[in-house]
């Protein structure tokens, strides 16, 4: 990292222990020792489930020895506290030194318990992972009731001082049991335990009178400080002038052209559009001019990050008046598909991200914000505009993207989804729909040499392989997909009795079916239900797939960006789709395959980890201890992605962080590879620089993997 970028954002801040609230100013008490294994534990405090536990003299200290099965989807050990219950409150939190003496990869999980805990409630859970034979510390903050005893609302997270706001929330005062435990291990693990202490002493504020309001005018979160913590517009302005140095002295790998293609590689035939090849044993994507590409983007390069003020505007200090330059930053919101605003819509907003780049670059904010975004992909080793971005940032055709297509289509009554309903692919107007979506990029990035493709769709509700065909047949009669599907039982049975036969049902007709809203016994008409399903598959990727070529020939067709899916659904897209989307928020894709090992492209639309180390409460769907942890997941990553065969680029979700308290939906994830305040997060930057800027060389030499045991 360059080094005037790491002294300017650690100098205009107060560095202090990561998480210490300026509420409780730091001390320097020793970490409080919960459980050593100098000697043996009481039997009736140590309960063990597919787990052997043996003491190991080490050499200046006991460990606990414990070898894991993978007969229970949970082995572990249960240790009871002493007289009932420890006494947590102090801390912030817990501590373990862990050591993987096996000979495979281990996750290791904590669980800290109060009375009633069953995994998602009354219960914090850690984890860390471990090759073998590597030491680390399983470790994390705690989410504790009480605190300023404020009830907030609209957020995913919640600040740990506030207390009572996550159904994860503990009493510390009455920790009753500590579970060590690997989730689902497909052989056996052993590991060495030792030293479970509470750590960073905690003090809570003493009345919500103080708490509130808790956000900035910058929009961060008033109670702690962290390094690269913005105090100031002036601090803004510095932090611009010190990544300008930065970005001057590390502008991108040397070795690329203007698609982000590698010209120290292999001359492959130039099509002058992006294409898909298998290369050296592995698939790749091919730049126009011919020339290796391994898609190394972002997802939603756009200024934006509004969050819902209706009833919460005591949240916020010094939000701008209505004469303000920054009240511009003020709209309205309606989408809340979960969460508190999806009974509270349409609500206020403000744009506190959009107001920072104001004060960071005046009035030409937008304009440079856009020039600085393709300077630092470039520098960071990054060549793709993932989904969800600004159109007037890549139709500046300085980088290489990817399209987004939404639509509005008939939905599929009977089906359900975390986003909504199924397309119903058998009414024609959905055709029409996908058509006109497409439509809209005529002129734009249909045809545009710098598109390398198209998804449509994101994160469709696929069920398992028979939920499309069941939900077909519990719509009304006037559904296309419900009539399609006993249109082919009709030609498959010819008479209702004999479906009746197979079924065990008791349809007086075909009328009846029609009209009935009833699922029948999904086993006994399963192989009727899988067909149909996967004729609804094939119907959708087929169709999809015609209208991107027709008005974009020469671009990619993407896929819909998997996140639930089955196997029937994934066949479907590899025998339609260009390359298969997956958004994957695991810690390694390394053994990714695409069910029956069909030989396809895959393309990593989404993925992220997070952490609680500066200011934010949700750490996004996967987890890291701090920054340092998530530059080294996020390497970790991309390399295990490099060294799949099948997968030709990685998406990361997202550009900024999201608000601090939350979008429509709730989510306040820190996930950004900048801050609210347009601040870059040094450590996953230079993460990225590292994979980055080798990643051909890399992946051209690295052998296929095993498959993961």
């Amino acid at each position: 990292m360059n080094e005037t970028l790491q002294r300017s954002l650690l100098s205009r801040v107060i560095v202090i222990l990561a998480g210490i609230s300026t509420i409780a100013p730091p001390c320097r008490a020793e970490p409080m020792l919960i459980e050593g294994f100098e000697r043996k534990l009481d039997p009736a405090r140590l309960k063990t489930q597919d787990a052997e536990v043996t003491l190991v003299k080490e050499s200046k200290s006991t460990a606990l020895r414990i070898d894991l099965g993978h007969k229970s989807n949970w082995p572990g050990i249960t240790i009871v506290a002493p007289k009932g219950k420890w006494d947590l409150s102090a801390w912030r939190s817990i501590a373990i030194d862990v050591r993987n003496v096996g000979t495979k990869e281990v996750t290791l999980c904590c669980r800290v318990d109060n009375p009633g805990a069953n995994g998602w409630k009354n219960c914090n859970t850690f984890q860390i992972k471990l090759a073998p034979g590597k030491s680390g510390t399983l470790a994390g903050s705690f989410i504790r009731k009480g605190g300023a005893d404020v009830k907030l609302i609209g957020m995913r997270g919640y600040p740990p001082e506030a207390g009572g706001n996550d159904t994860r929330a503990i009493d510390l005062q009455n920790v009753t049991q500590i579970l060590l435990f690997s989730p689902k291990p497909k052989s056996n693990r052993s590991v060495l335990v030792d030293n479970i202490t509470a750590t960073e002493p905690y003090k809570a504020p003493k009345t919500p009178a103080k708490f509130l309001p808790m956000i900035d005018e910058f929009g961060q979160y008033m109670h702690r400080n962290w390094p690269g913590k913005t105090a100031s517009a002036e601090d803004m302005k510095a932090s611009a002038a010190a990544e300008s140095k930065d970005i001057g002295a590390n502008p991108g790998p040397k070795d690329r052209n203007e698609f982000g293609g590698w010209t120290g590689g292999p001359q492959l035939k130039a099509t002058g559009w992006f294409r898909t090849e298998k290369h050296a044993g592995k698939w790749w994507l091919v730049d126009p001019k011919g020339r290796l590409f391994w898609s190394h983007g972002i997802d939603c390069v756009h200024s934006r990050a509004a969050t819902p003020i209706s009833n919460r505007e005591h949240y916020f200090r010094n939000l701008p008046g209505a004469k303000s330059m920054l009240s511009k930053y003020y709209g309205k919101g309606s989408w809340a598909p979960h969460g508190y605003y999806k009974d509270h819509s349409p609500y206020r907003t403000y744009d506190f991200a959009r107001a920072n780049l104001r004060r960071k670059y005046d009035d030409r904010c937008a304009t440079i914000f856009a020039a600085i975004t393709h300077k630092r992909l470039r520098s960071w080793g990054m060549n793709t505009i993932a989904n969800w971005s600004d159109s007037r940032i890549y139709l500046m055709r300085k980088t290489p993207y990817v399209g987004t297509i939404h639509t509005n289509t008939p939905k599929l009554e009977g089906s359900k989804g975390y986003w909504g309903k199924f397309h119903d692919v058998f009414d024609p107007e959905f055709a029409r729909a996908v058509a006109k979506g497409l439509a809209r990029e005529k002129g734009k990035s249909a045809n545009d040499p710098m598109c390398i493709g198209y998804f449509v769709d994101n994160e469709l509700a696929w069920g398992d392989d028979v939920s499309l065909a069941l939900a077909a047949l519990v719509s009304g009669p006037d559904q296309p997909a419900k009539k399609a599907f006993i249109a082919d039982l009709k030609a498959k049975y010819s008479t209702i009795d004999k479906l009746n036969s197979v079924w065990a049902a008791k349809y007086k007709s075909w009328g009846a079916l029609l009209a009935s809203r009833t699922a029948p016994d999904k086993n006994k008409a399963r192989a009727d239900l899988r067909a149909f399903y996967t004729k609804t598959a094939e119907t959708y990727f087929r169709i999809v797939r015609d209208e991107v070529k027709k008005v974009a020939p020469n671009q990619l067709y993407l896929g819909c960006r998997f996140a639930w899916v089955n196997d029937l659904a994934a066949k479907a897209a590899a025998k339609y789709c260009d390359v298969v989307c997956y958004n994957r928020y695991k810690y390694s894709v390394e053994d990714l395959r695409i069910p029956g090992n069909l030989d396809k492209p895959i393309v990593i639309g989404e993925f992220h980890f997070g952490a609680l180390d500066r200011g934010m409460f949700h750490t996004g769907l996967r987890k890291a201890r701090n920054q340092k942890h998530r530059a080294e997941l996020y390497a970790a990553y991309v390399r295990g992605a490099l060294r799949n065969p099948l997968i030709v680029g990685t998406h990361w979700f997202q550009y900024k962080d999201q608000a601090t308290t939350g979008r429509g939906d709730g989510e306040n994830y820190q996930i950004g590879f900048v801050d609210i305040c347009d601040t870059p997060y040094p450590e996953i930057i230079e993460a990225a620089r590292s994979v980055g800027y080798k990643m051909y060389e890399y992946r051209l030499k690295t052998a296929s993997p095993a498959k993961q045991p």
